[in-house]
C-alpha cells in the first residue's frame, strides 16, 4: 500500500511571524524595544489628551479615548518595527553573492520582470550580471568588480539594444563607490527611471531577449545569499 502524502507543512502563525520579525530585527538595531515601548506611551498620551480636550470631558469617554491611542500606538510600534527590519535585511545582504537577483525578484513590483538567476557570471570570481525589463526599458546590473564586469555587462548590453532596438538600456553596478547603487537603493533607482514603453512593448521585449538568452543551468550560481535565512518573514 503506497505511503499516504505527506501534510503539508503549516506556515508560521501571525505572533510566531511577529516574534520572528522582532528578534530579526533586534539583532541589528538592540534599541528597538525602548523605541516600541516610546510609540505605545506617546500613543497612550496622544489619546488620552484627545480625551481631554473634546467636549463632553466624562471618564468613560477619556478611558476609551486612552485605548484608541494605545491601538494607534501598536500600528506605530509595529510600522517602525517593518521599517527598520528592512533596513536590517539590507544591512545583512549587503556584499552577499546573490543580493542583487534577491532584491530584484522581490522589490520592483508588477511593472519589472527579474529573476533570480544571473544572466551572466564569472564562474572563478561570483561576479554576475543581472537583467530586469519593466515600463522603463531594459535595465542590466553588475555585481561585483567594475573591472572583471566589463565583458558580461558589455555583452548583455549589446543583446538587448540587438533585439529590442529603440527601447533604453540603462546599465547600473552595486556597490558602494561614486558611480554605484547601494543594495538598499538598488530597486528605488529602477522605479525612479522614467516609463518608456508600454505593457505590450514590454512583454515582446521580455520574449526576445528569453528567445536569444543562453541557457546558464551549467553554470554555478552564488549561494551566498539565502532569503530564508537573512529576512524574518513578514506578519501576515
Amino acid at each position: 500500500m503506497a505511503k499516504r502524502a505527506s501534510e503539508p507543512e503549516k506556515r508560521p502563525g501571525f505572533f510566531s511571524q511577529i516574534k520572528s520579525l522582532f528578534t530579526f530585527t533586534r539583532e541589528s538595531y538592540p534599541w528597538l524595544p525602548w523605541a516600541q515601548i516610546a510609540v505605545l506611551i506617546v500613543g497612550v498620551l496622544l489619546g488620552l489628551l484627545a480625551g481631554y480636550l473634546i467636549p463632553p470631558f466624562q471618564i468613560w469617554t477619556l478611558v476609551l479615548w486612552g485605548i484608541s491611542g494605545l491601538m494607534l500606538g501598536v500600528l506605530g510600534a509595529m510600522f517602525l518595527m517593518t521599517r527598520l527590519s528592512t533596513s536590517a535585511m539590507y544591512q545583512k545582504i549587503d556584499g552577499m553573492p546573490g543580493a542583487t537577483g534577491h532584491v530584484l525578484s522581490t522589490s520592483l513590483g508588477r511593472n519589472w520582470q527579474a529573476s533570480e538567476t544571473p544572466v551572466g557570471i564569472n564562474p572563478k570570481t561570483q561576479d554576475a550580471v543581472y537583467r530586469t525589463v519593466g515600463r522603463g526599458g531594459v535595465v542590466v546590473v553588475g555585481e561585483g568588480s567594475r573591472g572583471r564586469l566589463t565583458r558580461l555587462v558589455n555583452d548583455e548590453r549589446s543583446k538587448a539594444a540587438r533585439v529590442a532596438h529603440g527601447v533604453p538600456v540603462t546599465v547600473l553596478y552595486v556597490g558602494h563607490g561614486d558611480d554605484d547603487v547601494a543594495i538598499a537603493d538598488l530597486a528605488k533607482t529602477i522605479k525612479k527611471l522614467p516609463k518608456a514603453i508600454d505593457k505590450a512593448t514590454m512583454g515582446a521585449v521580455i520574449r526576445r531577449i528569453d528567445s536569444v538568452s543562453q541557457s546558464l543551468s551549467s553554470l554555478p550560481i552564488p549561494k551566498g545569499i539565502d532569503p530564508t535565512k537573512v529576512r524574518a518573514q513578514r506578519p501576515r
